[in-house]
């Protein structure tokens, strides 16, 4: 039996309605900062829990945004997680400031404990990255920004409903940033992000960052960016966020059948679920001895498994030899003994079957 990764040829096969509402829309010819727009954007701060969110072309726009927002800019530091995808460390780099970075602990995330001692007086922000569906822990982050003075951005594309001790991811530093992309866990049919904030200031220069710092046709109020959320991609987006509860409690009880089937195969370890955290698994990691071994035998069993990510950001070409002397042990430890099966919401006990039989059968041979 075949298990497919991407789930986007599922999500999206029968949605009649959607259709519907897509050809209402396009007769309005609405496509710029469009009604559907606000209103996904009102419905969104709603099930986030802020008073505002805007709408703008991607995740990675969305953190860089913010971080302009609050004047992070040449020269400053941010720091930021060692384990996390390319974009955070791309939105940090092109307004000109420096990811400083801090090893992650065994949630993926980065680990607080180690927080402090990478700050320096040219720290300006902190961008904690809730990776894989996990969360940092943000109460020790939000203590130290207080006794610093520092803005905390959240990095909370791949952690859509996740929480810890009882609050939502995005809701605890001064701005946070999700990513709409096709294979998160509430997504369009393109790039697309949003910011969110209780903070109105912050809102209204958000606005006028995205849209060219226009503050009507004619009058430039700031130098800003061509950074929208199509309004056609909100109209998907509304279509779908009824159902994003839902999604991350079926992804929840996916990781559950897995983690109960994987404690058992002696060569696989499950991460730890935290128990004061609401995981909502974008990606299902676990340990895995011989994981490379494991990956081809997978896929030769069409079985859909990656690695996330093989090479660390910090080791990557594109950020030179500034990192060369720095260690992060769990990173590199993460780097070469994780292995991401697929537990998406249109999965059926079958094909989660499918997976942890093949991975038990691989280490019997």
């Amino acid at each position: 039996m075949a298990v497919r990764y991407s789930y986007l040829s599922q999500q999206f096969d029968n949605c009649p309605e959607l259709w519907e509402e897509l050809k209402k829309f396009v007769k309005t010819g609405d496509f710029t900062l469009g009604k559907p727009l606000y209103e996904f954007e009102d419905n969104f701060a709603s099930l986030i829990g802020t008073k505002y969110a805007i709408g703008v072309n991607s995740g990675t726009d969305a953190l860089k945004i913010a971080l302009r927002a609050f004047g992070v800019g040449t020269g400053d530091e941010v720091i930021t997680a060692a384990n996390t995808f390319v974009a955070t460390v791309g939105a940090i780099a092109e307004i000109g400031a420096i990811p400083v970075f801090v090893d992650v602990d065994e949630t993926f995330c980065m680990d607080v404990e180690l927080l402090e001692q990478a700050i320096t007086p040219k720290t300006k922000a902190i961008v904690p990255v809730h990776f894989t569906g996990y969360m940092t822990k943000m109460d020790r982050v939000i203590e130290l920004a207080k006794k610093y003075k520092l803005v905390v951005v959240e990095d909370a594309c791949q952690s859509i409903l996740a929480e810890w001790k009882g609050k939502k991811a995005g809701t605890w530093g001064d701005a946070a940033a999700f990513s709409l992309h096709p294979l998160k866990n509430l997504n369009v049919w393109s790039d697309g992000g949003i910011i969110v904030t209780n903070n109105q200031q912050l809102d209204e220069k958000i606005r006028l960052l995205r849209n060219h710092g226009l503050i009507n046709r004619d009058t430039v109020e700031i130098l800003g960016y061509n950074s929208r959320l199509d309004t056609f991609q909100a109209v998907v987006a509304n279509w779908l966020l009824p159902q994003a509860v839902d999604i991350s409690n079926k992804r929840i009880s996916n990781a559950k059948q897995l983690d109960d089937a994987f404690n058992k195969i002696q060569q696989i370890r499950v991460p730890e679920r935290i128990e004061d955290m609401r995981i909502v698994y974008h990606l299902y990691i676990v340990f895995a001895e011989r994981r490379d071994e494991l990956l081809k035998f997978c896929l030769n069993r069409n079985i859909e498994a990656k690695i996330h990510y093989p090479i660390p950001i910090y080791k990557q070409k594109a950020l030179g030899n500034n990192y060369n002397l720095m260690q992060f042990p769990v990173t590199d430890y993460h780097a070469q003994n994780v292995i991401s099966f697929p537990c998406d919401q249109h999965l059926n006990s079958l094909q989660l079957e499918e997976i942890t039989n093949s991975v038990s059968e691989f280490y019997s041979l």
